[in-house]
């Protein structure tokens, strides 16, 4: 009989750290190399890929309209008409209400007449004059007059043209707090209008970030009403004044909103980016082993590690970029790294698991 090679598995746990060795005659089929070689100590291992790296910061906020009035009535009347319709689009010049205006309008007839005589008078006094029948003062007197009737004239049309209030731009309209035939006070609230297509976001940073804000730079917003949709918009103004109080930078952003889905008033997380990097060197911040002022890593090169010095850069959700040191393609050890020193042998602690475990 062909001579039989006996592969022989001893386990060794040595201060809590168990190694691997692997008898005469066979290989190390883990590790990857010649038995007899040294002792491999199993780690956690992640071979680096390149992705994207966004630089960002959260804050919270508030939605507000993009444009937002509450329409109020000038003069004093009962309220005639209602012209919308609670809730729904307006259009820019729809009618909102019309205030009765039987009174406004008599005042503009009597305005009206008065300028004619005025007119009359004037023309009269004028070709007495030039025929040396008039005075001047009788002159400028008509003049006056009719400068006076001309200017109250103004004023009842003005009156006049107030008693129909329309929008000043398209929008939602919202509730209304006047019905027909209520008699409304000047300046009292009849309905607000929201201008909700694009919307705005307000929202604040610490001003340690200042010299990094600047318009243009995008956002992503979520809203609880919404969970885990994003909506992007753009930083489109930078308040010049920081809030001593909170030493903060207040910031707006614009967010297309066709669908209406989006309402002032709703909070909101934003993350605004400051920077995209594409092939990023990202591994989890649990791989860094600190020395002193360094940061370090395990490199895996053919079952022995080595210990590299990298410079870290940004930070996300567990994971650190590393600006340089390491390169895509190349292992590096995520896990178990107290067991390790310079030129140690590992193999791959998920090799060691057996199927289903």
């Amino acid at each position: 009989m062909g001579r039989v090679l006996i592969l022989v598995v001893l386990a060794v746990s040595i201060a809590g750290v168990s190694y691997f060795y692997l008898g005469e005659g066979g290989v190390d089929q883990m590790a990857g190399r010649p038995q007899g070689q040294r002792l491999a100590i199993p780690v956690e291992m992640l071979v680096v890929e390149a992705g994207t790296f966004i630089e960002r910061e959260v804050a919270v906020g508030s939605l507000a309209s993009n444009e937002a009035v509450i329409m109020r009535s000038e003069i004093s009347g009962r309220v005639d008409q209602i012209g919308f319709v609670e809730g729904r689009p307006i259009s820019k010049g729809d009618l909102v209400i019309t205030i009765d205006d039987s009174i406004y309008r008599a005042e503009f007839n009597q305005a009206d007449a008065r300028l004619n005589l005025s007119k009359a008078n004037y023309d009269r006094a004028v070709n007495l004059e030039g025929r040396g029948a008039g005075t001047q003062r009788s002159l400028d007197e008509a003049l006056s007059k009719l400068q006076e009737d001309s200017a109250n004239l103004d004023l009842a049309r003005a009156r006049l043209d107030r008693t129909e209030i329309r929008a000043p731009f398209s929008g939602v309209i919202g509730i209304r707090k006047v019905s027909p035939g209520d008699y409304v006070m000047a300046g009292q609230e009849i309905v607000n209008i929201e201008a909700i297509n694009p919307i705005k976001v307000a929202f604040a940073l610490p001003e340690i970030l200042l010299s990094t804000v600047e318009t243009g730079q995008s956002v992503v917003v979520q809203v609880d009403a919404f969970p885990g949709e994003n909506f992007e918009g753009e930083v489109y103004a930078i308040d010049p004044r920081i809030e001593a109080s909170g030493r903060s930078v207040t910031l707006r952003a614009v967010v297309q909103n066709p669908d209406g889905r989006l309402r002032p008033g709703l909070f909101a997380r934003v993350a605004i980016i400051f920077e995209r990097r594409d092939n990023a060197i990202m591994i989890p911040e649990r791989s860094l082993v600190p020395i002193q002022s360094r940061q370090t890593v395990f490199v895996v090169e053919d079952g022995i590690v080595n210990l590299r010095d990298v410079k870290a850069g940004g930070r996300r959700g567990g994971e650190v970029e590393i600006v340089s040191g390491l390169a895509a393609g190349e292992t590096i050890v995520t896990a178990g790294q107290l067991k390790l020193r310079e030129g140690a042998s590992v193999m791959d602690a998920e090799a060691l698991k057996g199927p289903g475990t």
